[in-house]
C-alpha cells in the first residue's frame, strides 16, 4: 500500500490509501478518485515525505500508521457509519442522486452500488466514497 497527500481544486487536503504508485493514476483517469468533503474529482497529489525505515526496523520521523492502527480506524469508521447513517442497501445509487438532486431528505446514507453507478454518480457531482472493509473480528474494536 502507498499513501498519498492529496488535494483537490477547492483547495481540501486529504489522504488516499492506493496499492501501487499507478494505481492513483489510474483511478484518477477513470474518475474513481474524489475530495471525501466535497465530492470533486479534480484532484492531484501533493508534495510529502516517504517513510523511512532505520536499520533498527523502525519508522523515522516520516513514519505513518501502522497496518494495525489503519485496520482499528477503519473499523471505527465504519461501525461510525453504521450507527449513524440510514442503510439503503441496494437503492443507495438512486437514493444518493435523490439527496444530491434535492428531491430526498439530507441525511447521511449508506449501502450498495455498482461500479457503473459509482462512477455515473462520481461523474455528475454525487459526492460518494467506499466503506472501508473489515474483516468480522475487527468490526467491534472500539
Amino acid at each position: 500500500m502507498i499513501r498519498y497527500a492529496l488535494a483537490c481544486g477547492v483547495g481540501h487536503d486529504f489522504e488516499g490509501w492506493f496499492g501501487s504508485s499507478g494505481d492513483f493514476d489510474d483511478q484518477s483517469v477513470r474518475g474513481l478518485v474524489s475530495c471525501p468533503m466535497c465530492g470533486s474529482a479534480e484532484v492531484r497529489k501533493q508534495i510529502m515525505a516517504p517513510a523511512v525505515f532505520t536499520t533498527k526496523g523502525r519508522e523515522g520521523p516520516a513514519s505513518g500508521p501502522s497496518r494495525e492502527m489503519m485496520m482499528e480506524m477503519a473499523s471505527r469508521v465504519r461501525r461510525h457509519v453504521e450507527e449513524n447513517f440510514d442503510d439503503v442497501g441496494d437503492a443507495f445509487a438512486r437514493e444518493a442522486r435523490a439527496i444530491h438532486e434535492g428531491r430526498s431528505e439530507e441525511r447521511g446514507i449508506y449501502g450498495e452500488a455498482t461500479p457503473e453507478e459509482v462512477k455515473a454518480l462520481v461523474e455528475d457531482g454525487v459526492p460518494v466514497a467506499p466503506l472501508p472493509q473489515t474483516p468480522p473480528d475487527r468490526q467491534d474494536l472500539n
